[in-house]
């Protein structure tokens, strides 16, 4: 398999010696394309820290609430199964492939950074599976069974989205492990599940448990009852 050119050069950008491998996703038959870990395993220096918090390459990172999402598409596939599907904040693209995966329908990846689309088509092709792909949620009709969201909450001035995923699909899942007073009147949640980052950044023990949240439409759309994993 050959290392995509376009997002090994906007890597080596940022990092010279950062270089892109293709990385299992534990628990899943999953591989994306992730920034290797020892390329992490050393100290920064004022520029490249400077290039980072700039433009973070979040697409070259799984990072946990995706894992844990894609890791339970995988065990329950009769969430995306047969469904017309749309992964909002797609970033490296797990819970789309992990959706296509399971049976869904269509997925699309949406995503505002063309480099996280250029990975999702990246990494769709490492695991043989077909996405579409979209740049602007709010363009979208209103046509999709069931929208995915995965650490896109990390920004507390995100949280109006959550009255705008049901918009756009009739159901949401949301996988969140920052925000620890979630409350909505339209999600419940549904499962705690335990991931990590890849590659792993040390982040503290609370940010390796994520919620998983659903909201639907109305009350003719299947359930699924909560189940702490």
């Amino acid at each position: 398999m050959n290392t995509p050119v376009d997002l090994q050069q906007s890597l080596s950008e940022l990092l010279g010696d950062a270089r892109l491998v293709a990385t299992d996703l534990p628990g899943t038959s999953l591989q994306l394309w992730l920034i290797d870990a020892h390329n992490m395993d050393r100290a920064f220096t004022p520029d490249e820290t400077r290039r980072i918090l700039y433009e973070p390459p979040y697409w070259a990172f799984c990072w946990a609430s995706g894992l844990a999402l894609a890791r339970y598409l995988a065990q329950h596939p009769q969430w995306v199964k047969g469904k017309r599907v749309l992964d909002f904040g797609a970033g490296s693209g797990g819970a789309a492939i992990a959706a296509a995966k399971a049976g869904a329908l269509q997925v699309l990846a949406c995503d505002l950074d063309p480099l996280a689309l250029a990975a999702c088509r990246a990494n769709a092709e490492l695991n043989n599976v077909q996405l579409s792909y979209c740049s602007d949620f709010f363009a979208e009709a209103d046509r999709f069974d069931l929208i995915l969201v995965a650490d896109v909450l990390y920004d507390r001035e995100n949280l109006p989205l959550l009255d705008q995923f049901l918009t756009r699909g009739q159901q949401a899942l949301v996988a969140d492990s920052r925000v620890r007073d979630f409350k909505h009147p339209l999600y419940r949640q549904l499962a705690t599940l335990r991931a990590l980052t890849l590659p792993d950044l040390a982040e503290p023990h609370e940010f390796r448990q994520v919620s998983l949240y659903h909201a639907q439409r109305s009350s003719t759309a299947f359930s699924v009852p909560a189940q702490p994993l």
